[in-house]
């Protein structure tokens, strides 16, 4: 299965958006995609950063945000060179991941330099599995176990009283039911002023959703927390049972539609797109699901695409 890296890499590659640090972490892929998994990445990408964008100007940027399953996600570096960054940037994911990720920081100064700009303070904490700056923080921990999650994040100077954004993309139908809910259970408790945003499947109980599930198990990938992905219900009403105070959920063709018609335009004329019907049943088993915890009284129940 390609990896993520190099899905999106290829797409940068094509001229769909701008990252200008995703090069450092994933080589150039040489074979081509598929155009609708580029159109699909695009509208992940501009739905998630929409979404994203909203909740720093409800704050101004008075918050922190906690990226969960970040992988070589390079949203630190843009959100600094937009001059967006919040408070604090912290990723998390599993400890051989974070080492893969502190390797490449570490040995590529486009990487490194941007954090030890944004950095006050005498040195940076480093151990084998985390690395802990002013504005930037990278932990390796299993999402499962949430008190040592929550310990590594407060060692990194997480802050329960600020405006807290988390963010998931295709993460959450990796762990079961028990732990996806124990998760959002354990934020809702953590921060009185939060929004989750998550990505991922979503209308997995038909046919096509049934296809890519076996697809994906015969590639020894199970998907072992589709059961709240069987519909924008059920992923609405995984959070409204987890203390949440509002949920929002839309597929992404929704989110392709609301895109700007020069944006899509633009992209569509990318690549030739020979099959619509296969890019419109792909966009309809994704959503972005978006829930709001607002004890601030900041708006966030406002956000919307």
């Amino acid at each position: 299965m390609a990896s993520i890296s190099s899905l999106v890499s290829y797409a940068v590659n094509i001229g769909y958006w701008k990252d200008p640090y995703i090069e450092f972490f994933v080589r150039q892929p040489k074979e081509k995609k598929a155009p609708e998994i580029s159109r699909g990445y695009y509208a992940r990408v501009q739905g998630v950063g929409h979404l994203l964008k909203a909740f720093l100007q409800k704050t101004e940027c008075n918050c922190q945000i906690i990226n969960l399953g970040a992988g070589m996600d390079t949203l630190f570096w843009k959100l600094k060179d937009e001059n967006l960054l919040p408070r604090k940037y912290f990723e998390v994911d599993f400890p051989s991941i974070v080492t893969r990720k502190m390797h490449y920081i570490k040995s590529k100064p486009p990487l490194s330099k941007p954090i030890m700009e944004s950095h006050s303070g005498e040195s940076l904490l480093i151990d084998a599995h985390s690395l802990d700056s002013s504005r930037y923080a990278i932990i390796g921990a299993d999402l499962r176990d949430l008190p040592k999650l929550e310990e590594n994040l407060k060692k990194c100077n997480m802050d329960p009283h600020l405006p807290t954004l988390l963010v998931a993309e295709c993460v959450l139908i990796y762990m079961t039911q028990e732990h996806s809910a124990s998760l959002l259970k354990w934020v809702a408790g953590m921060f009185q002023t939060a929004m989750f945003i998550n990505y991922e499947q979503v209308n997995m109980a038909d046919r096509f959703g049934q296809i890519m599930i076996e697809n994906l198990q015969s590639r020894q990938c199970n998907l072992v927390g589709v059961d709240s992905c069987r519909s924008l219900d059920t992923q609405k009403e995984r959070f409204m049972l987890s203390g949440w105070e509002t949920a929002n959920a839309i597929d992404m063709m929704k989110v392709y539609a609301h895109l700007p018609p020069d944006d899509v335009k633009r992209i569509e004329a990318l690549e030739f797109l020979d099959e619509k019907e296969l890019l419109e049943q792909l966009m309809q088993h994704y959503c972005l699901c978006w829930a709001t915890r607002d004890s601030s009284h900041l708006g966030l129940a406002g956000i919307t695409l």
